[in-house]
């Protein structure tokens, strides 16, 4: 969840942190912090975002060649300037900086209470920075094996660097189920939570693993488990460019990400769909074929809008490949026993490749045979490392937190996957199949048509930036997409908003309705259509204002609602990957209006690598 970035080399350390802060920010903003180590540790932390920081270190000592950041995203202890990392031991000797949870803290905070050290802060990174301390001092070995050692106290997840006072040459880095990565130059190693801050310097990387620990001088990289087993690194080369995670002339990193849509799509199925449209392929899925097509049930796994564009899944997978589905959320999934069997296919959506309760329900399923394939964005990451087979979405990097082209990425790959098994196992006739392939090859243009009608959900937003309550209401494949258009407005204008069956409706939701209340309506062209018309007059006959999703050339509908947004017409299987794009730029537009933090919306960050 938080943002991690380390240097030693030859270069001064600190432009290269605080620019690492500001690329990392998106993962975390409560406060922030560096340490730096020249002939003495210099360590400043502030509360709130990295712009405050840079300004508490105006005139201060910034020198130096080896230092560690970091951005927080608050677990334990309040966002303050105290609870802020880097965290220091109590003597001095080790500054650290760490993202996850120690789960068993308290006791290891106690017992250390109970050998003389004192705490200043709430976190429990500092508990870990003093326990190394006391192995360290207590045992009189080098910071390595204290390192090692107090890790194999620990009960919980770490991304963690670690410096010590007392050998200043060294940064000594850590990971169990929490990203981390080295970068290498020439005479120089970079060291983030994600590769983001690290490809302007360079585009060869580590990926550490679980247990993995590094020991970094500026011209020497040893790989060791933490029970001292020498391992080989395996380099790897980063795929990314500068350009794809700056804002581009755009305002903000959301309203770019909503415009890359068409390219994001496009490149999610380029090589991945004949020219002819006559057949998918899906590489990464060869391993697993066989099983996928045989399957019984998949159980879908994912978390916030991943778990969203997993409800698309279902409706795809039942619809085209005649499997039964089930979409469980990865935070409840490992809590309730759930019945895995080994033909079972447990399908794992994840942007990042990185939430924690995804990750856990993997180990879950895999622990119970079953065989795991999962989607997702990143490459290296810890998902596409863990699961037996994979398809990559091919998005680009996201640094808005609300997620926009990773939903319609994730979608697609599902299309794509549907349609796959589909052919695969006879449900589906050929000249379907092929004007199916056909449809999805043309949305990235049906996209650009929808984006040149910004304009007009501008002046749609505007009508309703002070609404509290908005209700988002959709039948059949439109249920998933007025969920996720609910989730968007909340998570970025801070308007309680809800997403429901448009026939759900009369089964509670309806007292809500007056003249004050919103109604968002996906009102397109499908088998659903006529009574989507009865559930607007319903809103209407109650006073409540409509705004409806339409295909082009719709009249009867546009005659009942006050505003209509129009999308280009697709086949009802695809009309998620459209309708959800005025969705997206009305949330948008909204919380602009509204004066939010539209990127870094309170309280979130963008990966939940924390339970």
């Amino acid at each position: 969840m938080c943002g991690i970035v380390g240097y030693i080399g030859d270069k001064n350390a600190y432009p290269i942190l605080i620019n690492g802060l500001k690329r990392l920010e998106y993962r975390g903003y409560d406060s922030s912090g560096i340490s730096l180590l020249n002939s003495r540790l210099n360590c400043y932390k502030k509360k709130g975002k990295v712009s405050e920081l840079e300004g508490l270190v105006e005139g201060k000592d910034i020198s130096g060649t080896i230092g560690i950041g970091h951005t927080r995203w608050a677990t334990h202890g309040e966002p303050n300037d105290v609870n802020a990392h880097p965290h220091t031991s109590m003597n001095g000797t080790f500054t650290i900086i760490h993202n996850g949870i120690i789960e068993n803290y308290t006791s290891l905070r106690d017992r250390l209470i109970s050998r003389g050290y004192s705490f200043k802060s709430e976190t429990d990174t500092e508990v870990l920075a003093n326990l190394i301390e006391f192995i360290y001092s207590f045992g009189k070995v080098n910071a390595e094996i204290a390192v090692r050692l107090a890790l194999t106290k620990v009960i919980g997840a770490y991304g963690l660097v670690v410096m010590c006072a007392e050998e200043p040459d060294k940064l000594i880095a850590a990971r169990k189920s929490s990203p981390l990565v080295i970068g290498i130059g020439e005479g120089e190693y970079f060291l983030a939570s994600d590769a983001t801050p690290i490809i302007e310097y360079t585009d060869r990387v580590i990926y550490l693993n679980n247990d993995d620990v590094a020991i970094i001088k500026k011209d020497e990289l040893i790989l060791k488990t933490i029970q001292n087993n020498k391992l080989e690194p395996k380099i790897e080369k980063l795929n990314l460019g500068l350009s794809e995670i700056e804002k581009g002339g755009y305002d903000h990193f959301m309203l770019k990400e909503i415009f890359e849509q068409p390219r994001s799509i496009e490149d999610t199925f380029r090589g991945r769909i004949a020219a002819d449209y006559s057949s998918i392929h899906l590489g990464g899925l060869f391993s697993v074929e066989e099983k996928l097509i045989a399957a019984k049930r998949i159980i879908i796994i994912g978390c916030g809008t991943s778990w969203h564009a997993g409800l698309l899944g279902e409706y795809l997978l039942e619809d085209i490949a005649r499997v039964s589905v089930e979409v469980e959320y990865g935070s409840e999934f490992r809590y309730r026993n759930p019945l895995i069997f080994e033909d079972d296919i447990v399908l794992a959506i994840s942007q990042s490749g990185e939430t924690a309760d995804t990750l856990s329900a993997i180990q879950l399923a895999k622990d119970k045979g079953a065989t795991v394939i999962g989607i997702c964005n990143v490459v290296g990451s810890s998902i596409s490392r863990e699961t037996h087979a994979g398809v990559y979405t091919h998005a680009g990097p996201e640094i808005g937190v609300a997620s926009t082209k990773a939903f319609t990425a994730q979608v697609t790959v599902l299309a794509m996957m549907s349609l796959f098994m589909g052919s695969k196992k006879g449900h589906i006739e050929a000249k379907r199949y092929s004007e199916l392939i056909k449809e999805l090859s043309e949305i990235p243009s049906k996209i650009e048509k929808i984006l040149k009608q910004n304009d007009k959900f501008l002046q749609i937003a505007k009508k309703y930036q002070d609404a509290t309550n908005f209700l988002y209401l959709g039948r059949g494949y439109s249920f998933p997409v007025a969920l996720e258009g609910a989730l968007k407005l909340k998570e970025i204008s801070y308007i309680h908003a809800e997403g429901y069956p448009a026939a759900e409706m009369k089964h509670g939701p309806i007292a809500l309705i007056d003249k004050k209340m919103p109604v968002v309506v996906i009102a397109t062209r499908d088998d659903s259509y006529e009574k989507i018309v009865s559930n607007i007059q319903e809103v209407k006959a109650r006073k409540g204002s409509v705004i409806a999703i339409v295909t082009e050339g719709e009249e009867i509908i546009s005659g009942m609602a006050d505003y209509t947004m129009e999308i280009p017409s697709t086949d009802q299987k695809l009309m998620a990957l459209l309708s959800v794009i005025p969705l997206q730029l009305i949330a948008y537009h909204i919380a602009v209006l509204r004066g939010c933090h539209v990127d870094q919306p309170r309280n979130l960050a963008k990966s939940v690598t924390v339970e």
